[in-house]
């Protein structure tokens, strides 16, 4: 199974996912409750569809190398380096941001 981990920017969320979409860890620092469930589950879902793409492009690298032909990955589904990169940027100009800059005194 292969599994990548992404985080938020302040690395106060971090997703780890498999290759199929299935999130197997998840990690939250109690600061984050404070912009309520709705943000923090928009985040989760944000790092695991990341993590999914990414663990989706290292699952089809190592079929490659093991001879797999590259019209039945594309078959299965699996993203190529490229599609990742194009996501990734999609992802990061729809990053969810707090909704307040202001810390507790």
């Amino acid at each position: 199974m292969t599994t990548v981990t992404r985080s938020n920017r302040r690395a106060t969320i971090a997703v780890c996912a498999t290759d199929q979409g299935l999130p197997v860890e998840i990690r939250v620092d109690r600061q984050e409750l404070r912009y309520g469930a709705a943000a923090l589950a928009d985040e989760i879902m944000r790092l695991c569809r990341q993590a999914t793409l990414e663990a989706g492009a290292l699952r089809r690298e190592e079929l490659a190398e093991a001879g797999i032909a590259t019209d039945v990955l594309d078959r299965l589904g699996l993203p190529t380096r490229d599609q990742v990169v194009t996501q990734e940027t999609h992802f990061e100009e729809r990053e969810t941001a707090p909704t307040s800059w202001l810390r507790p005194v």
